[in-house]
Formats: structure tokens, sequence, C-alpha cells
């Protein structure tokens, strides 16, 4: 069976993947190009993508008949390939859910304490020798323990941020979900508009176009002006200019990001601001999660290839 693999991934992946299948590993860390896209559907039995690939509908109605019959998504993410399009193509969809609940919390934590303490600008200022030393009100910043935590949506990795703050920080957690949840801990379900006046906003909903803009300026404007913004979902949930706009005008007082809507490209204008801290998607950065992301994406490939059902479809 003919492997594509997009990317390189961990090694213990990679020797996973060559037990098992005829592999062929780019060595590109870039997203498969419009060219490369169409190749891998008809030049080899599976592909294991992850974001970035964009297999749009396009992708497929020039792909009619693809040779691939399964696109083994590496990440739980999935926003970047039409799955409709993909199934009417007779090809099958996985990703990897679980292996990536924990990190992608931690690193909501940690964006919402850095950009509370203002951590981010304070080690800008040391590392341009312009730290004069400590003094009273130097740097002050937003106290998190005890504050509201509004999350807008309540899946796993909801549920993982709620655990945290509410335990590590005694935070009071609101949240918006589409549809029932239980946070295992006390919450309150709140309507979208009062989840986005807590003290702090984290957004955890799925990538695709139902929640594409769910946070625009209309809803940006429902915050309270003290209030910061998280984002660890996907890039084009949030209305990039919008946030941009809001936080020129001093409307609210800081933002986290780890995900952009035109990833790698920024909005400018957050590049410049002291009060947003930006991080390069680093919601599942550390070796033993990404091997477990890959593991679990080889082992939908297996599956597949023996004919079982496969663990992770989507």
């Amino acid at each position: 069976m003919k492997l594509l693999i997009t990317r390189p991934l961990p090694d213990a992946v990679m020797q996973a993947a060559h037990r098992q299948f005829d592999v062929t590993a780019r060595q590109s860390t870039l997203p498969l190009t419009a060219e490369d896209l169409r190749a891998s559907l008809r030049d080899f039995d599976a592909v294991l993508p992850t974001l970035g690939d964009l297999y749009s509908a396009q992708v497929f109605a020039d792909v009619p008949k693809p040779r691939a019959s399964l696109l083994a998504n590496f990440g739980v993410g999935f926003n970047h390939i039409d799955v409709a399009a993909a199934r009417a193509a007779g090809v099958q969809v996985t990703n990897t859910p679980g292996a990536v609940t924990d990190a992608t919390a931690d690193i909501a934590l940690t964006l919402i304490l850095m950009t509370a303490r203002r951590a981010g600008e304070g080690e800008r200022l040391v590392r341009a020798g312009k730290w004069q030393g400590w003094h009273p009100t130097q740097m002050l910043g937003l106290h998190v323990s005890g504050k509201t935590l509004g999350i807008i949506g309540m899946g796993r990795i909801g549920k993982a941020i709620a655990r945290r703050a509410h335990h590590g920080f005694g935070m009071e957690i609101t949240y918006y979900n589409r549809s029932p949840a239980e946070p295992g801990l006390p919450a309150r379900a709140v309507s979208l508009t009062e989840a986005m006046a807590a003290d702090v906003v984290v957004a955890a909903v799925p990538g695709g176009a139902s929640t594409r803009h769910l946070i625009n300026a209309e809803r940006l404007a429902e915050m309270k002006p003290g209030g910061l913004f998280i984002n660890i979902s996907r890039g084009d949930v949030v209305d990039e200019a919008a946030l941009a706009h809001v936080l020129q005008h001093g409307r609210i007082a800081g933002a986290g990001l780890d995900v952009y809507e035109h990833e790698p490209h920024i909005h400018p204008a957050l590049l410049t601001m002291e009060n947003v801290t930006l991080l390069p998607h680093l919601g599942t950065a550390a070796l033993e999660v990404r091997t477990a992301m890959g593991m679990m994406a080889v082992e939908n490939l297996v599956a597949h290839a023996a004919g079982l059902p496969l663990p992770n479809a989507v």
C-alpha cells in the first residue's frame, strides 16, 4: 500500500509507518501545493496530511476517480479537508482526537497567564536592556485567580481548560456550547453574549464553515473593557481585522493567539501591539503529543488497509 506522508513527523511515527507501508515522505515543512494535492490523490493509496494541506472540493473535482481511499489527517482539526467532497469521491477521512486535548488546554492557560501578567511585554523589555529594576507600580496586569472565564465551545479541550482554570486558579466558569454539555465541574451554561462578557474569553470551538468569524465585531463589542480574548481553536473562527480594531481602540485589554486567520500571515496591527501575545501555533508542540497523534494516524491507516472499522473516522 503506497502512503504519502506530507510533512516530517517524529521518528517513532515514521518508523511505524515504514514497517506497514511503502512510504513516500516529503521533507518540506510547507503545505502541499495545488499540483501536489492532486498528485497525492492520483498516485497513492492513502495520504497522511495535516493542517494547511487544502483538500478542497475543487481538488476532488479535478481528480474524480482518485486512487487514494483514505486521508488519515494528522490533527484533530480537519477544516482544511472538504469531507463531503472526499466522501463523494470515495475517500474516507480520519483525525486524531484525544491526543491533543491536554496539550492544547495547556497552551490556553499559557496564553491567559502571559497576556494577563504582560509576560511577553516584560521579556521584551528585559531583552532590550530597558528594565530599570522593580518598583511597586511596574507593569501591573490582571490577577486571574477568582476571575470569570467564558469558554466558547465545551468539547474535550474546553472541558480541559475549565478544569485547569477552576481547580488551579479558582476561576468561575461560564460557557457557551451549541449542544448540551456536561463539563464535570461547577460551570454555568450561558448565552454567547454572556460568555463574551467574562473577564477572560477563550475560543475553543472546532473550525469549519459553521464557526467561521463566530467571533466578529458584534461579539467582540460584548466584551468588557478590561477583558482578555484568547484563541486556541482555529484562526478563521475570529475576524482578525475586527479583533485588531477593538484592540487598537482600547475596547478590550488584550489578546492571546496561537492560531491565525491567514496563517502563517498575521494582521500587521497585531504585530505592533504590546498587549497581544502571539505564539506560532504551539498548541500540540510537545514530542510525546505529536508522537501520539502520529501513532493514532498510523492506527487509522492500518485499520483501513486491513478492511477494519476506522478508529477515528470523521
